[in-house]
């Protein structure tokens, strides 16, 4: 009897290892094949969205020198603390007992921007057809896109819309020579004007990050040949870490401005404008990234058309607070 128990036993176990590797394989009918897509869809989308997160930190770039703040994130908002009053400081106090005063805070909460990324088909014909995985480049394609359109809108915000001197807001023309198509090129003048600016404000010197456009990339390179070398030995994304007290990245996506008004152009705006080099202080700049989602049918799923679809959903924010302020460097006109 214990033998033949056994017996069956064995038989049991043998289908159940048949129908699992089946299930993972796709190498059996279509219901078992439906199946193991309907329960792997799930654990494959959990997974493409940590990759996500882990692609949203913008490593060795300017955003990795900002604070991330998920701990101030909550259903995609993100609360954003405003201190109250600082205290007085005593010189020399002999009046005794030292005033006390409550410091009365306060918040903004602000909704995360939500970027969406447009679907990709990817068809069964195409990876019959294709050495590759195509799958997953796509994939792959829709982290990257998202990493870079997170920075540039990210950059976007942080730039001052208009000058405004009295809230911090700064920005100033370039003044050097013509570079010969009648644009001003930046001199390592300007940055000391704008760093006195910032200074006669009292705006903190630790942690002034400026983000460079190309073609003040290319002035700086001309006039000055110790940013020359600094630039060919720079390290992770940092040009300079420590240059008229600014730390320096470059970027090529910076805001543009308008040519007559000095403003700054709406994000993805037709309309050509000058283009600017960025100042920001990582002291009052937050990140935080909030719901990531990926959406994905598999072909299995799709008899007519016999298409894999995938698309991601990331609700993202680069936000400046704070009294620290902002600036810009556009290019002056001959």
């Amino acid at each position: 009897m214990k033998n033949i128990s056994k017996f069956v036993l064995a038989i049991v176990a043998i289908l159940l290892v048949t129908v699992i590797g089946h299930a993972f394989t796709g190498s059996a009918g279509g219901a078992v094949s439906f199946a193991a897509t309907t329960v792997a869809l799930p654990v494959k989308n959990q997974l493409a969205e940590k990759e996500m997160i882990k692609q949203l930190r913008h490593e060795h770039t300017w955003a990795s020198e900002i604070r991330s703040k998920q701990s101030w994130v909550n259903n995609d908002t993100i609360k954003i603390p405003k201190r109250g009053a600082a205290p007085a400081v005593l010189i020399n106090n002999t009046n005794y007992p030292i005033v006390k005063n409550n410091r009365d805070d306060s918040h903004v909460v602000v909704s995360l921007n939500k970027f969406d990324t447009e679907n990709t088909i990817v068809t069964k014909d195409e990876l019959y057809a294709l050495p590759y995985e195509k799958v997953n480049d796509v994939q792959m394609q829709h982290r990257e896109t998202l990493e870079d359109e997170t920075m540039e809108y990210g950059i976007w915000g942080l730039a001052p819309q208009e000058d405004d001197e009295a809230e911090n807001q700064f920005v100033l023309e370039t003044t050097g020579e013509n570079d010969g198509t009648g644009r001003l090129k930046l001199t390592t003048k300007d940055l000391r004007t704008l760093q006195a600016k910032m200074n006669k404000k009292g705006i903190n010197k630790k942690g002034r990050i400026l983000i460079l456009c190309d073609d003040h990339v290319s002035d700086l390179l001309e006039e000055d040949r110790k940013f020359y070398t600094q630039y060919h030995n720079q390290t992770e994304g940092v040009i300079s870490s420590r240059y008229y007290g600014f730390k320096i990245y470059e970027d090529s996506t910076t805001p543009e401005y308008d040519d007559v008004a000095l403003t700054k152009l709406a994000y993805g705006s037709a309309t050509v404008g000058r283009k600017s080099s960025v100042v920001f202080h990582k002291g009052s700049t937050a990140k935080a990234a909030g719901t990531v989602t990926r959406f994905a049918r598999p072909a299995e799923l799709d008899p007519e058309n016999r298409e894999n679809t995938i698309g991601f959903r990331v609700y993202h924010i680069i936000v400046a607070y704070g009294v620290e302020g902002s600036a810009a460097i556009i290019s002056g006109k001959a």
